[in-house]
């Protein structure tokens, strides 16, 4: 008993100096070779320790902690004064306790056990030299690394037939563990690999780290350039907390509300995207301060009277000019002027109408409009477009004829991209072959 817990203490000593790792079901095959201590158990025996070699063993992991293996093993016997040859083979069924860098395990199996002595008999296991044998016992392997580790067990053997002993046999060597695949022959076997198909790193389970910033590929947004853990391997160049793949500006440090841009001028829209980056203004107009002309705090595209400073309350016009008749007319459905098919000519009702708007100008010197052409969508777009631009412009001649300075009236073209009935039916081309004398939508008082 002295002896067994002197051979225990060693296990326990081996299991404190060897602190590697591996695990026995990433490398499934392994053999060991090494030597064995017989001590005989009973009454009428010498029950001191004899050892021997070799321990031989094969074994090949199946799956959920279980092993199945084969082991044979040879020794020299001493009984009162008897010497035998003692020659053991087993098979053997293993359990993992766990798996790790120490994998500590049960095992159980069923053999022979020969005690022979000088007397020559025929057979490697003559039966009147040998038992069958059931056994069991304890064991442990302590990796050195991947493949390799000390292998330590101990098992009662129970040997009950006429020429055999019930015995212990304790068994010490040293394994070699191997069988799992490299596909990409990094040192990392493929079941533990992450990256099985790329060279990699054992400290990223077979990863590789392009950019060797400590993050391995598999978990790095941005592996061809180093970065930080906080950002996921991604660089932030400008060190405002957004990083550069995500950053609209990574080269000005800026806000994450504003996708890693500055503000300068603090009016809620982005340097890029702000048309005035200087100047607060507002998102609806890029950015920039909406035109007011006059000065009257009201904005141009609300002033009826945008070059004379008035009051909001009468829509940015002085209060004695509110140009009432003139706003009405252009509202009125004399604020439609149509064409002919391909014609931007005016006819007699056209310049009738013009006349009539012309003595509203005069009546209103301070006010100015915008006159805007458009076309049905027969005949191609450019020529749609030139076609509305003439349209325009020919009110615009019309009026300066007649004494309206030009730059009180602007004019564009929209071409087709404005209809405002089905181009499909001819009814509907008609009315979209027009100079519109709308206020609010194509001729309006600035």
């Amino acid at each position: 008993m002295k002896t067994i817990k002197s051979y225990l203490l060693a296990i326990t000593f081996l299991a404190t100096t060897y602190f590697t790792f591996a695990q026995t079901s990433e490398n499934p095959w392994a053999i060991a070779v090494g030597a064995d201590l017989i001590n005989l158990q009973g009454d009428n025996v010498d029950s001191g320790f004899n050892f021997g070699a070799p321990a031989l063993s094969l074994s090949h992991y199946l799956a959920a902690g279980f092993s199945i293996g084969a082991q044979y093993a040879l020794n020299k016997v001493d009984n009162k004064g008897t010497d035998y040859k003692y020659t053991s083979l087993d098979g053997v069924l293993k359990y993992n306790l766990t798996e790790g860098n120490i994998t500590p395990y049960l095992f159980a199996g069923y053999g022979f056990s020969r005690f022979a002595d000088n007397v020559k008999r025929e057979g490697f296991f003559p039966s009147t030299e040998t038992s069958r044998t059931i056994l069991g016992g304890i064991g442990a392997h302590f990796f050195l690394d991947d493949n390799w580790a000390i292998n330590a067990s101990t098992s009662y053997r129970s040997a009950h037939e006429k020429y055999s002993y019930k015995h212990l046999q304790h068994v010490i060597g040293l394994s070699y563990h191997f069988g799992a695949g490299d596909a990409d022959k990094d040192g990392v076997s493929d079941q533990k690999d992450e990256c099985p198909d790329v060279p990699g790193l054992k400290e990223f389970n077979g990863c590789p780290d392009t950019d060797g910033d400590g993050i391995p590929d598999s978990k790095d947004r941005c592996p061809d350039e180093a970065g930080s853990a906080e950002h996921q391997g991604c660089p932030d160049t400008d060190g405002d907390g957004v990083p550069n793949v995500d950053d609209a500006c990574p080269d000005k440090a800026g806000t994450v509300q504003m996708n890693g841009c500055p503000d300068s001028d603090g009016d809620g829209v982005a340097d890029n995207v702000d048309r005035c980056p200087e100047t607060a203004g507002e998102a609806a107009n890029g950015g920039c301060p909406w035109a007011d002309s006059d000065g009257d705090g009201v904005i141009d595209r609300d002033d009826k009277c945008p070059n004379v400073a008035g009051k909001a309350a009468n829509g940015g016009c002085p209060d004695e000019e509110v140009p009432t008749d003139l706003i009405n007319f252009l509202a009125s459905d004399k604020g439609k002027i149509l064409f002919n098919s391909s014609s931007a000519s005016l006819d007699r009702i056209d310049k009738s109408i013009l006349d009539e708007l012309k003595a509203l100008l005069d009546k209103y010197p301070y006010a100015s409009i915008r006159v805007e052409g458009h076309a049905s969508s027969d005949g191609g777009q450019n020529y749609n477009q030139t076609l509305s631009e003439k349209r325009a412009a020919a009110v615009k001649e019309y009026l300066t004829n007649k004494g309206i300075t030009s730059n009180r009236i602007n004019t564009i073209g929209y071409g087709e991209t404005r209809p405002v009935a089905d181009n499909n039916t001819p009814s509907g081309r008609i009315n979209n072959r027009r100079v519109e004398l709308n206020r609010s939508a194509n001729i309006t008082v600035e």
